[in-house]
């Protein structure tokens, strides 16, 4: 066996090579890591979103929003139908809305497409999930707005009397709302008639949102607009709107393992080539090491000592309590599986102490000629 001092004094020869493959390995996994945690929170809002009492009514052929066009017929046409539930004012819970997407000016200086939906008051009875938390909520043709919590501290103006300069207006913000985690915590609401208007559509409205009033009146309200053909209209349930919605990001999620998969690939193809590059050039000194009577896996061990004595011994120790946080991480990721809050409480504690025990650790003897 190679004594451990050969390897001691190896670390400092070669810190470039062995430095430039851990970034690239580390480059692949960090941003694989992001991309799948994108995908995952769009998938979970989206999945999170609708009410199973709810009917969204879009034109046949039509798979969302943005695709559909609802005249004032059309939309009249459900106003009244029977299974609608009702309010305590018995105003049938029935929501025309109007989806757009304009671009919108973020903090940093950029420009994003928002999506901003045009409603009727009545919208929050019908949007159950939905609650304005801060504010109130917006009076028609006074060009108010509210908008989701998520979108605050984006969006230059997104703030409780800010102003947001939205297609040919400026709309100023009432009140923020709470959509429980929903996909709607994004969306900007302003009055429908005023943003057809400011939108120039041709057509006031995307599609209608109904409640029923019960199980059965839903069944039956989905089957009388699906057969009615005098509009063309066609009724899901919202909850499986939003699921179909979610396929979109079942393919981006596909589509990032492959090429997470590639990058892998590459990463270990480019780190293997570095390790070889370092081997090939210390030829002669296993040659020396294989002459002298050291066995192949006597010199592979002691290139193993050598990489892990790169390390400083509190580093390896922290990255050693962090297996079970990145384990943690991989599974909410990947696999969508959360950890009570108690066992990340528990995970934390351990990086914390490891970090503090490291941090407090005697430094190591100066040896004294």
């Amino acid at each position: 066996m190679l004594p451990l001092s050969y390897s001691v004094r190896n670390v400092a020869l070669r810190p470039l090579r062995s430095l430039l493959s851990v970034a690239v390995i580390a480059l692949v996994v960090v941003a694989c890591s992001l991309f799948l945690g994108l995908i995952s929170s769009l998938r979970r809002s989206f999945i999170s979103s609708g009410d199973p009492m709810n009917l969204v009514v879009l034109r046949k052929g039509s798979d969302n929003d943005g695709a559909s066009q609802l005249t004032r017929e059309a939309a009249a046409s459900l106003h009244y139908l029977d299974g609608i539930a009702h309010n305590a004012e018995d105003v049938p819970l029935f929501s025309p809305e109007l989806v757009v997407q304009p671009f919108l000016q973020t903090r940093n200086g950029g420009r994003e497409n928002v999506l901003v939906r045009g409603v009727e008051p009545i919208a929050l009875e019908v949007h159950t999930g939905v609650r304005v938390v801060e504010g109130r909520m917006f009076r028609p043709r006074l060009h108010e707005v509210i908008v989701g919590k998520a979108m605050v501290g984006r969006y230059e103006g997104a703030f409780l009397g800010g102003e947001l300069h939205l297609g040919r207006g400026r709309w100023k913000v009432v009140g923020i709302f709470d959509a429980a985690g929903s996909s709607l915590e994004s969306e900007v609401w302003a009055d429908v008639e005023e943003l057809a208007e400011d939108s120039r559509r041709p057509t006031p409205y995307s599609g209608v949102r109904l409640r029923a009033a019960s199980g059965a009146e839903l069944d039956r309200l989905k089957a009388h607009i699906d057969a009615d053909p005098e509009y063309a209209l066609e009724a899901s349930r919202e909850v499986e709107y939003y699921a179909k919605q979610s396929e979109t990001a079942n393919s981006l999620y596909i589509l990032v393992v492959a090429i997470a998969v590639l990058a892998g690939v590459g990463a270990g193809f480019g780190s293997a080539n570095t390790m070889y590059a370092a081997v090939q050039s210390r030829t002669a000194e296993i040659g020396t090491l294989r002459a002298l009577g050291f066995s192949r896996g006597a010199i592979l061990t002691s290139f193993e000592v050598e990489a892990l004595r790169r390390i400083a011994a509190p580093v390896f120790g922290v990255l050693m309590s962090l297996e079970p946080a990145v384990a943690a991480l991989a599974g909410f990721i990947v696999l969508d599986q959360g950890l009570p809050a108690r066992s990340l409480l528990g995970i934390a504690l351990v990086v914390i102490a490891s970090v503090g025990a490291s941090r407090r650790a005697p430094a190591p003897p100066v040896a004294v000629q």
